[in-house]
């Protein structure tokens, strides 16, 4: 009997959280800053996505800033504190990932964001895509306790990094998951799936949503000025059950 495919939605927002479930995701990840590659969302957002949904898994990114994944004591302190608010909020998982300043997994930090986490279901997130030796660091993070990687195969897509994603599944011989993710579309999800192996996949499902405001001031930009602040992308339950 073959393994049903199992989606795992980037989620934005509350609203993206209802949508993904509305279409059939196994899971999402919440994130906020999407732009910069997800950061650690608010407690009300946490608490919104869970008071509008009542099956999907919520996985909750843990992330103090954009950027790499080097991080100072200070940051540190932030990650355990926002872990241990998840726990309290009791969601179903954390999403993190740390590396030295030589690019290798950051061995002592895994060991403390995973022994904080528990029980929590811990997935180590792209920060495995920059790091300098993969193969060694599927070893750490299996033996660090992580439940699943989140990778794009260390290149600019998952479907570029098929080669190595598919060394990865079969390297990990079921000790943990390898989600690809990063380019995952409904055109391609099945090409990732049947040349690497993979049964998990992240993807964001996504479509613009126009604002509904009529009065606009399009020359006051709130923050990157190359951003049209009078639409949003949102997660659509069409493209997700798409994938299914």
């Amino acid at each position: 009997m073959l393994q049903k495919r199992i989606i795992e939605i980037c989620a934005n927002s509350a609203r993206s959280c209802v949508e993904a479930e509305a279409g059939g995701a196994t899971r999402v990840e919440l994130c906020a800053a999407i732009p910069e590659g997800g950061t650690t969302p608010s407690y009300g957002e946490i608490r919104a996505a869970q008071a509008q949904t009542s099956v999907i898994d919520i996985n909750v990114i843990i992330r103090p800033r954009g950027g790499d994944f080097l991080y100072s004591p200070a940051e540190v302190e932030s990650m355990l504190y926002d872990i241990d608010l998840a726990k309290k909020l009791k969601v179903h998982g954390v999403v993190f990932g740390c590396l030295t300043k030589e690019g290798d997994i950051d061995l002592k930090l895994l060991k403390l964001l995973v022994d904080a986490a528990k029980p929590l279901s811990v997935t180590f997130h792209r920060a495995f895509d920059v790091c300098r030796d993969p193969f060694t660091a599927l070893e750490q993070i299996i033996a660090g306790g992580c439940d699943r990687i989140l990778t794009s195969g260390q290149a600019p897509t998952a479907v570029e990094g098929i080669p190595l994603i598919r060394d990865l599944v079969e390297r990990a011989a079921g000790r943990i998951i390898i989600m690809p993710g990063c380019g995952v579309r409904e055109n391609n999800i099945a090409q990732i799936e049947a040349e690497t192996g993979a049964k998990e996949f992240h993807t964001s499902a996504r479509s613009a949503k126009q604002s509904l405001m009529e009065y606009r001031n399009p020359n006051v930009p709130m923050g990157n000025p190359y951003i049209n602040e009078f639409e949003r992308e949102e997660t659509d339950r069409n493209k997700v059950a798409a994938y299914l």
